[in-house]
């Protein structure tokens, strides 16, 4: 093992190296000209708050191996406690708090804590739902002291001051690391095991992605992003915003830090780049600095690239990186190329380039089933350019889901040699490029007599109506046989149109496609439900819902 299996040690060679350097940076106020003012941390001071918490943390009981679920609103606390927790070798238990109160009680039971982590609200809501009440015994609150919710961070850190300095854990590569919850947009969600080597090799596959300039300033819009900067020589700028909503985002919240601080590199989610790029366009808005864009978490729509690119230098870039929670990233491809190229094959319903696989990772498209598959077979491999399940394997892809051998059958495959591919339960080809176009979630595909629907392959030719800003396409039973159905969310400017106008275009557009001849119902929504990480993931099992109440009811 090396010491650089354990992520910490990055944020202890960053104070080593660039001691001065910013290493945070949170808004925190106007001054009297009404200029956004920041708090900072330096490399130095995130490093000494991050040993006396660790030490802090091993003083009160929370040591290595401990899982503890941490509920903090992003900021320099919420950074310098993941750093103290990973140099102490405590299990920081991540869930989105947007997935509703009966989820979250039951991530928490799922992944057993001992401890608990959070500002007073949270620790408030975890007593009146009993929240790990069964197996928490150790409580911290961040922020103003409540009797009876433990000792603060503050006093955390004032132990940790008396212990005096420690050595931080020195953890194996296959030790855990973290436990990180899905969203739950597909299924219930599962604690994805992240070990100490994932977080090493996540952090060398990000570095060949970005290609950090000395001196990066990134604003991460999705705060785990944050805890990679400084393994990577940046400076992490923390918007003000709430993260579980970031298509209601504020774009002035995004654009002036951006404009404050120079920032040169920047994470945000489709819907985000939505908001901000429509803004951005409106207001004549300039990016210059930013010369980065990383965007992920749903496909990323040409039009929305086009419209932030336009806020950009012109030789700044979009990258759209291809992965999930258990595996990331997968593959990535460049704004450049989808403008001048795959844009047109998205067009025509060849579903979304995301690119070649990154050097660090083997990938696969096999044969579509819902079975488990115990070990690999080369037999599963479907022929050259056919659409399969894609499956991956490399150091950045974990290998297990926690306490949850049910959901590990269905996702992991392992191969003669012990490694561990895992199931993207996502749909797609290689071309003859060897690059990787997704068509949809296996679980979406919709089955008809006529046999089985893509959903991004067909909803890519509706998106190309300037009226429609985004598609989906679900199945309904009607009659005894599942019948495709289209749903639309129009543009704003087109809400009040001439809808029935739109359903001959859209109808006229579907019979021009021999993949969407079969599609001839269209309904309206006016706001599709999407998953509370990335506020990008179209809900289609709700539209799905939606639609066949919506059909029925017209029926009778």
């Amino acid at each position: 093992m090396t010491r650089t299996a354990n992520i910490a040690w990055f944020a202890e060679r960053a104070a080593a190296e660039r001691p001065d350097a910013v290493a945070v940076a949170v808004p925190a106020g106007r001054d009297r000209s009404g200029r956004l003012t920041y708090a900072q941390l330096r490399n130095r001071e995130l490093h000494e708050r991050a040993a006396r918490i660790a030490r802090g943390l091993e003083g009160s009981g929370i040591g290595r191996g401990v899982r503890t679920v941490l509920m903090v609103r992003p900021g320099l606390d919420l950074t310098c406690l993941v750093f103290g927790m990973l140099r102490a070798g405590a299990v920081p238990v991540l869930i989105d708090p947007g997935i509703g109160r009966r989820h979250l009680k039951r991530c928490i039971e799922d992944a057993e804590p001992e401890a608990f982590i959070g500002v007073p609200s949270a620790q408030l809501a975890r007593l009146a739902f009993s929240w790990g009440g069964r197996t928490v015994r150790r409580r911290v609150t961040v922020g103003s002291r409540v009797v009876g919710l433990g000792p603060t961070l503050a006093d955390i850190e004032r132990l940790g001051e008396r212990l005096g300095p420690g050595e931080p854990a020195v953890t194996a590569a296959d030790e855990i690391a973290a436990i990180v919850f899905t969203s739950g947009s597909t299924g219930p969600p599962k604690g994805v095991v992240y070990r100490h080597a994932n977080f090493a090799a996540q952090i060398e596959a990000l570095r060949d992605l970005l290609d950090p300039r000395p001196g990066a300033v990134n604003l991460p819009t999705f705060p785990l992003f944050a805890l990679f900067d400084p393994a990577l020589g940046m400076t992490s700028v923390i918007p003000d915003m709430d993260p579980t909503r970031p298509a209601r985002v504020d774009p002035r919240r995004i654009i002036e830090p951006i404009q404050d601080l120079g920032v040169s590199v920047m994470f945000g989610s489709p819907a985000l780049l939505d908001a901000v790029g429509r803004y951005g366009v409106a207001h004549s808005v300039r990016l210059p600095t930013l010369r980065t864009v990383l965007s992920a978490g749903a496909p990323v729509s040409p039009q929305i690239i086009e419209r932030f690119s336009s806020l950009l230098a012109a030789d700044a870039r979009i990258e759209t990186p291809y992965g999930a929670s258990e595996a990331l990233p997968v593959a990535s491809i460049s704004s450049c190329e989808i403008l001048a190229d795959t844009r047109h094959g998205t067009d025509r319903g060849a579903g979304v380039c995301v690119g070649r696989p990154v050097p660090s990772i083997s990938l696969e498209v096999i044969r579509v089933t819902d079975e488990p598959i115990a070990t690999w077979d080369e037999r599963l491999r479907v022929a050259d350019g056919g659409v399969g399940e894609i499956v991956v394997k490399g150091p950045q892809v974990t290998d297990a889901y926690f306490h949850a051998p049910h959901h590990d059958r269905l996702a992991k495959i392992r191969d003669a040699d012990g490694a561990i591919r895992h199931r993207m339960g996502d749909l797609g080809y290689l071309d003859g490029s060897g690059r990787l176009w997704f068509v949809g979630r296996k679980a979406h595909r919709v089955v008809t007599p006529d046999g089985p629907l893509d959903t991004i392959p067909c909803e890519g030719v509706f998106n190309t109506h300037p009226a429609v800003k985004r598609s989906a396409l679900v199945g309904v039973e009607l009659g005894g046989a599942t019948v495709p159905v289209l749903v639309v969310e129009l543009e704003a400017g087109a809400r009040r149109g001439n809808r029935a106008a739109i359903v001959a275009e859209l109808l006229a557009i579907a019979a021009a496609h021999g993949h969407t001849r079969a599609i001839r119902r269209v309904l309206f929504h006016r706001a599709f439900p999407v998953d509370v990480r990335h506020n990008a993931k179209i809900g289609r099992e709700r539209l799905a819902r939606w639609a066949r109440t919506m059909l029925r009811g017209s029926a009778e």
